[in-house]
């Protein structure tokens, strides 16, 4: 495929703009459809990134023939069906973490996937950052094995409101979202499937109707083991920051950043042709487009991570 890619993204919330932003460095990619909720914010938008076609109904877009591949930003709710959706229309697509929050919602969506012979993507960004790109290097070549992971997830989020300090259309979960990064990450670096998995939360915030506070343990059929907290009650530097405790090293991975275990920060710059973790998620993406293959973070690769997920659901319940 030599022919520029033409893109639709749904979802013009606080990550779509992180892809815009992305793909924008990426040559032979063009956004031609913007889909959002509000109509005269997503007309401003488009306008501001060159995008021609702008519609509040994601059908619009899946219409236009001139779409090869489509990005969803939607709400974690509309994940599974929207993916369903855009391969049924025949279009290659990435769908940002979760990829469902039903694990035969996931389920159905890998085996459609498969059928289609189509790139089918989820966004697990975390495969992707340069920092954890440089920590994989090390592991790959033998120079690192990792014996424990410690994870912290902090986001001080009491009201449902969005990452640009807007109200959400739609309620954010610890454990189908947040989670997700880490079980999967963990098992991604491990190389190595999660055989033991445990979870306990804290209260049920009254008016979002979702635990605040969440604990989770794993463990690798290699042995390495992993501690993940998770709060939205945290009045503190926010996001997901992971320590890895390994053989030889100790690494702290804060998004596209990394560190030693005495803070002393390590280059990593030349991991990869960009230091934008979200910016090479949509380069593999298209990359797998042009070259007929699945992508790393293909729905199939990542389904054993919502496996995990459901386990953990199971518990919490029950």
């Amino acid at each position: 495929m030599t022919k520029p890619i033409k893109v639709a993204l749904a979802g013009a919330g606080a990550f779509g703009i992180k892809h815009l932003d992305g793909i924008k460095n990426i040559e032979g990619v063009e956004v031609v459809s913007l889909v959002s909720r509000e109509l005269g914010k997503t007309k401003e938008i488009a306008a501001k990134y060159g995008i021609g076609h702008v519609t509040t109904e994601l059908s619009d877009s899946l219409a236009l023939k001139e779409v090869d591949a489509v990005i969803l930003c939607t709400p974690t709710q509309m994940h599974a069906a929207q993916t369903l959706a855009c391969l049924q229309a025949g279009k290659h697509v990435q769908v940002e973490i979760p990829l469902c929050d039903v694990l035969k919602d996931g389920e159905a969506v890998a085996q459609v996937a498969e059928a289609s012979g189509l790139v089918a993507m989820c966004g697990h960004t975390r495969r992707f950052n340069p920092s954890h790109q440089y920590v994989h290097q090390q592991i790959t070549a033998g120079r690192f094995n990792i014996q424990q992971m410690d994870v912290q997830t902090y986001f001080f989020r009491r009201s449902n409101m969005n990452a640009l300090g807007q109200p959400r259309s739609w309620t954010d979960h610890l454990l189908w979202h947040h989670a997700a990064h880490t079980v999967d990450l963990f098992a991604y670096q491990c190389g190595s499937p999660v055989v033991k998995a445990n979870a306990i939360q804290g209260p049920i915030h009254p008016t979002l109707g979702i635990a605040m506070d969440m604990s989770i343990q794993l463990k690798s059929a290699n042995g390495a083991i992993c501690t993940l907290s998770l709060s939205f009650n945290n009045d503190g530097p926010l996001g997901t920051f992971f320590r890895y405790i390994g053989d030889t090293a100790t690494y702290i991975a804060r998004y596209d950043d990394l560190f030693n275990g005495k803070e002393e920060k390590i280059d990593v710059s030349g991991v990869a042709v960009s230091m934008n973790g979200i910016e090479l998620q949509d380069r593999e993406f298209f990359a797998a487009i042009r070259e007929g293959r699945q992508p790393n973070s293909s729905v199939a690769s990542v389904l054993p991570c919502y496996r995990v997920l459901h386990e953990l659901e199971q518990q919490l319940v029950g």
